[in-house]
């Protein structure tokens, strides 16, 4: 009796191919529902339906099919137990040696910005995981398949092993199977409890958090050469930089990637005009707008040229050839786009040690932080928020200018970035001067009003916490700071709203704090 493989995929890639050789070199017999039998059936290969075999229709529109005790049956039974053999065979329960199953695209479907949550359930797969658990449980006697990644192994297998693949093949596939349906899983419920947090009936919240990925490449090492360091993928499907483009240029790193994630995180402020980001140990070193993308970058660049030296830039346009060009002067690690023009891709790919990466969407990233303690996570939802100036409170004499509220807006943007204690010193939608991860709010003041100089005069100044003494806004005063914008909440914000009214300071209270740790 021909042995028997079940097909049943979303992902149909590879998909005839690999049943052609099935048929044609090893002999199986084909199952198959819904989509997959019909391509198939389309290759002119030789298919039964899982409908005809059971002798029972898919109802429920496609909701159970092979949810059937000879589909289930002829997975879990075990070939060595008399009593198994006995039923199936008064049953009429055929045998199942390969079950091929990848799942309903879960993790695409909820990724679309306008899916409702009727669409997200209607794609749970229910028959899929079923099947690939069972299968995975019964590793003994079958093969499971989820990935068409694996299509050519398991060929493989069946030539070199007398068309019986390994136990330890077997296994790994078993494997793979309950960690693709854990993945799975894991996607649903974080979905579907972001979903209850945002209804106003629900105040619940989750009492379990797991966290898992798939490996994806070992890195050289991590933050310094003694550390090893994995790159994982989670979810079910390649995401934010799994799924990104690499133009070219070296492996990226460990710190590359860390590095990446902050210039990811701070372009995705600015969405209309050209901005650009310059980054060094995910601090902005530089960051701007500009009339063009060239003129963004170059803006960028001469805040701090020092430090951008081996640095992450981070642009929200399309890279063009003036500023390939201008990205090709200066040693850099990493840069990230949305998309490269052909004739630009042409002149970076001089510098071929320079990673270019390309993320067309470059404001997907994860709803929530997680960070390792001694026996724990600490998980907090994302710094996402979108700052309205409409909601802060002007609190001093003098009025800002509507350019002035843009300029700190965008001050405060940058602000938001920065590692705390930070201050960020702004003109011209450019940054002049940064003091970040200082002990004291004072120190941060001083570094980036030493940074911005003579340029400070005329400029704006953001912190992302309360000043809890007036030292700092006269300080700002001294060099020539025209406005201030900060959190407020200070005992003591009377007394740095009384300095600059005294000064013929701009003062705005945003209500709300951005500490980055």
């Amino acid at each position: 009796m021909a042995r028997l493989a079940l097909l049943s995929v979303s992902d149909k890639t590879g998909l005839v191919e690999f049943a052609r050789q099935l048929v044609t070199e090893f002999d199986f017999a084909l199952m198959s529902s819904g989509g997959t039998a019909k391509a198939l059936q389309e290759a002119d290969l030789p298919v039964t339906k899982v409908s005809d075999y059971t002798e029972f229709p898919e109802i429920l529109g496609g909701r159970v099919k092979t949810l059937h005790p000879r589909i289930h049956g002829g997975i879990l039974g075990r070939r060595d137990v008399a009593e198994d053999v006995e039923q199936m065979v008064a049953h009429q329960i055929l045998p199942i040696d390969l079950v091929v199953v990848n799942l309903y695209p879960f993790a695409e479907t909820i990724a679309k910005p306008d899916v409702t949550l009727s669409e997200a359930i209607e794609n749970i797969d229910i028959g899929g995981p079923a099947m690939l658990r069972a299968s995975a449980k019964n590793f003994a006697h079958l093969t499971v398949l989820c990935n068409p990644s694996q299509y050519d192994t398991y060929l493989e297998q069946l030539r070199q092993h007398e068309h019986h693949p390994s136990l330890e093949f077997r296994q790994s596939c078993a494997i793979e199977a309950f960690s693709h349906t854990g993945d799975y899983d894991r996607a649903i419920t974080s979905y579907l409890s972001q979903t209850q947090e945002t209804s106003s009936t629900s105040s619940s919240t989750q009492e379990d958090f797991v966290l898992s990925g798939k490996q994806l490449q070992s890195l050289r090492y991590g933050e310094n050469p003694h550390q090893s360091a994995t790159w994982y993928q989670t979810g079910t499907s390649p995401t934010g930089w799994t799924a990104a483009t690499k133009l070219q240029g070296k492996e990226l790193s460990y710190n590359n990637l860390v590095d990446l994630e902050a210039a990811r995180r701070i372009i995705t402020e600015f969405t209309d005009l050209p901005a650009a980001a310059v980054l060094k140990h995910t601090n902005p070193c530089g960051v701007a707008l500009g009339g063009t993308l060239f003129e963004a970058y170059e803006k960028a660049l001469q805040a701090d040229p020092v430090s951008a030296f081996g640095g992450i830039v981070a642009l929200n346009h399309p890279i063009d050839m003036s500023t390939a060009g201008a990205l090709t002067q200066t040693f850099l690690e990493c840069v990230v786009a949305p998309e490269c023009e052909p004739d630009a891709k042409e002149i970076l790919a001089k510098k071929s040690k320079l990673r270019v990466l390309l993320l067309p969407d470059l404001q997907q990233g994860p709803k929530q932080t997680v960070k390792a303690i001694a026996g724990g996570l600490l998980v907090q939802a994302s710094d996402d928020v979108v700052d309205n100036p409409d909601d802060w409170q002007i609190v001093t004499d003098k009025q800002p200018t509507t350019d002035q509220l843009e300029e700190l807006l965008f001050a405060w943007k940058v602000c938001k970035h920065v590692k705390s204690n930070a201050i960020v010193v702004t003109r011209d939608r450019a940054t002049l001067g940064i003091g970040a991860g200082q002990m004291n709010r004072v120190g941060a003041v001083k570094i980036a009003l030493e940074q911005a100089g003579e340029k400070a005069t005329g400029g704006i100044l953001a912190s992302d916490g309360f000043f809890p003494f007036d030292d700092s806004v006269r300080t700002a005063a001294d060099a020539g700071i025209s406005a201030i914008v900060q959190p407020g909440g200070s005992l003591r914000d009377k007394d740095s709203i009384q300095a600059a009214n005294e000064l013929g300071l701009v003062m705005v209270l945003t209500g709300r704090r951005h500490f980055l740790h």
